[in-house]
This record gives structure tokens, sequence and C-alpha cells, in this order.
């Protein structure tokens, strides 16, 4: 499990190392960070959706 962990760490850090040496990786990860938050606020954004009609329907029912 230490051997597991160590090499977790350590390809870590070799990413990193090369995505600071490298503009064009650095670059990639900045441009899949930026669609991700964007599905995340979609995602998020459609849920609280669904949960506010629901909340509605359901006040609307009960009058």
């Amino acid at each position: 499990m230490e051997k597991f962990i160590f090499g977790l760490a350590l390809g870590m850090a070799g990413g990193a190392l090369l995505v600071a040496n490298n503009c064009k990786l650095r670059n990639l990860v900045k441009k899949n960070q930026e669609d991700i938050m964007a599905k995340a606020e979609q995602y998020i954004d459609k849920k609280l959706g669904e949960c506010t009609g629901a909340d509605e329907s359901d006040e609307k029912q009960e009058a």
C-alpha cells in the first residue's frame, strides 16, 4: 500500500512538472478545467431547477 501511495505522489509530482514546463499542456489543462466547471454549473443549475419546480408544484397542490 505504501508503494502505491508513493508511486501516486511521484506520478502527480512528475505530471505537475511536465505541465508547468510545457505551454501546450498548460493550456490544455486550463481548457479542460473550464469545460468541467461549465458542465458542473449546468448540472447544478438543472438539479436546482428540478428541486425548485417540484417545491412550487407541491405548494400549488396544497393550496
